[in-house]
């Protein structure tokens, strides 16, 4: 059981349900603009389909000056927390994204776990290891925005120094409260009003266009829709497929991983992630003594394999997404297979052969 802490959500109150309309009525509104403007060339109305959200953005910025201000007032709580486990999950620059799960244990109420996705410095990733324990702080009011001190006073420098934390239970996960299915349908119903109003105001022009002229085809410029497109730069390289294709079919992790690092690319990874038809490789800057691997060292041939097992012996009944990450963050070279479904997160752990060394089934 996953436990739900906080006050209750704001988006299903009048205010917030009437933001949700107002939101989506303003991107269906902009994106009809745009839509209808480029079709009738009408100059006036493409304009105000690209002022519009950026006004909107700006009046909703400022209305929420006041709400940031009483949070930012709220003193902070500050306990102390063990990492259970982290991943890095990409990152462009020398500061990447890594997610940790979290047991913070606070003086004055039991302990709970907690997930939390924080940029790291390239230079002190390793000292962020499993079972080990850190500071951290959050708002009283809402315990799961959890974010790691990276520079506690001395008095929280020692008790950390001498802390022996046990995990809690996954039941007592604390996470954000959902924001329900009605702001989702206000937030549709908005964006679908925005679209008729557009269309309904301007529909004598838009359907009274000479469609008879057309570009003749050998003008359409061709594109493979089967090609994979590749992007790379000084900090990662990403392959991302065509629509029905995937990485699980043979050989196409390997042949992408070969395009991102032939020539000049041949360089150390911090982390190699790969989703159905994305594959994202992060390379390690000049220089850096964060833990490195070779992306070309990897048991592709082994992914397959991993991740029909993640989705048909952990429980999993219904998986929509799965996720690889390869990385050294442990020392060794680790390849963790996460699956999402109806049934929740279930993942396995698999070593740099590619042999399963830990199951977590879906709970």
């Amino acid at each position: 059981m996953t436990v739900t802490a906080g006050a209750p959500p704001t988006h299903n109150t009048p205010a917030g349900l009437a933001r949700g309309v107002l939101t989506g009525g303003v991107v269906g509104t902009s994106l009809a603009a745009l839509v209808v403007g480029g079709i009738i060339e009408y100059v006036p109305l493409f304009v105000a389909g690209l002022i519009l959200p950026m006004v909107y953005g700006l009046l909703f910025f400022l209305a929420g000056v006041p709400r940031r201000a009483r949070e930012a007032a709220v003193v902070p709580r500050t306990a102390l927390a063990m990492i259970e486990s982290l991943e890095a999950v990409g990152g462009e620059s020398s500061d990447i994204p890594v997610r940790f799960d979290l047991t913070v244990a606070p003086d004055d109420g039991p302990a709970y776990r907690v997930e939390i996705t924080q940029d790291i410095n390239l230079v002190d990733l390793p000292d962020y290891r499993p079972r080990g324990v850190l500071v951290v702080q959050y708002p009283p009011d809402r315990p799961w925005r959890v974010r790691i001190v990276k520079r506690p006073t001395p008095e929280w420098e020692d008790r950390m120094a001498g802390a022996r934390l046990d995990s809690a239970p996954r039941t007592a996960r604390v996470v954000e409260p959902p924001e329900g299915c009605t702001f989702g349908f206000v937030l549709l119903l908005g964006l679908l009003l925005g679209v008729v109003v557009v269309v309904l105001l301007f529909r004598a022009e838009l359907f009274g266009q000479d469609d008879t002229v057309r570009p003749s085809s050998s003008a359409q410029p061709s594109v493979s829709a089967t090609s994979p497109i590749t992007v790379v730069s000084s900090a990662s390289g990403t392959v991302a497929l065509a629509p029905g294709q995937s990485f699980l079919d043979k050989g196409e992790m390997g042949r992408a991983v070969g395009s991102l690092t032939k020539g000049e690319n041949k360089r150390p990874a911090l982390t190699v992630v790969v989703r159905e038809r994305l594959l994202t490789v992060v390379f390690s800057p000049t220089g850096t003594q964060a833990p490195q691997l070779d992306p070309r060292s990897l048991p592709y041939d082994r992914f397959p394999a991993l991740v029909k097992e993640a989705t048909t012996s952990l429980g999993i009944h219904s998986p929509q997404t799965w996720q690889i990450t390869s990385d050294r963050l442990t020392g060794a070279v680790t390849i963790r297979v996460s699956v999402t479904g109806t049934d929740g997160t279930a993942s396995l752990e698999a070593d740099g052969q590619g042999t399963v060394v830990r199951r977590t089934p879906a709970r």
